[in-house]
């Protein structure tokens, strides 16, 4: 009975976590900040990313960590689990290269607030729609890497797994509500990458394009 209150209670916190992070990150309360607190909007960004670090610090503080070990890969087999994580690694630095890191951390915001350049029209982010790179093989390439880094590990804890799980849902059910977003921005243009590309992991389709 503990075993189950405590994964309850990994999924409620986190469910709170991923529901607060979506929230937040939604058109609908940037548009709030920009009415009532114009001047805060360039800083949105930068808080929210550092809200969010916080947020999960505390999912990781307070949650329970139930002592149960589902597997512990012995040496050499735990190696192997390394290979993919390096993989992960660089696909995710790929990823950063077909990005505005800058822009994405909310660094430029403040910049082009320092400047008198700041667009409140874009809200808290100049989004740009992205089919280079990784692009070409996952419409969420971050998702993709981020799911193969975490997957893979030597040693799972049931903790751990309950975690990853309410990842990769929180993962799929994010990348639905940002895609409403980007087909409303981008139109039919989106919508013919969408029929091209899978959305976190590759489709055969786009494989062999």
């Amino acid at each position: 009975m503990i075993l189950f209150l405590d994964i309850f209670l990994i999924v409620l916190m986190f469910s709170i976590f991923g529901i607060s992070h979506s929230f937040l990150a939604s058109d609908f309360v940037k548009v709030k900040v920009k009415e009532s607190f114009p001047n805060f909007l360039p800083f949105y960004r930068i808080s929210y990313n550092l809200s969010s670090v916080i947020f999960f610090y505390l999912f990781i503080l307070f949650s329970p960590k139930p002592d149960i070990i589902l597997f512990d890969l012995a040496y050499p087999f735990d190696l192997v689990m390394v290979f993919p994580q390096i993989l992960s690694l660089a696909g995710l630095v790929w990823t950063l290269f077909h990005i505005d890191g800058k822009e994405f951390l909310g660094i430029n915001q403040i910049i082009k607030k320092l400047k008198n350049q700041y667009n409140y029209s874009s809200l808290d982010e100049e989004s740009k729609l992205r089919i280079s790179g990784p692009y070409k093989f996952s419409r969420h390439p971050i998702y993709l890497f981020s799911i193969i880094f975490i997957l893979f590990r030597p040693t799972m804890t049931l903790f751990y797994a309950t975690s990853v799980s309410c990842f990769i849902i929180y993962f799929f059910i994010g990348s639905i509500y940002e895609e409403r977003k980007l087909v409303e921005k981008f139109g039919n243009e989106y919508s013919v990458y969408q029929s091209n590309v899978g959305r976190i992991f590759p489709s055969i389709k786009s494989l062999i394009r």
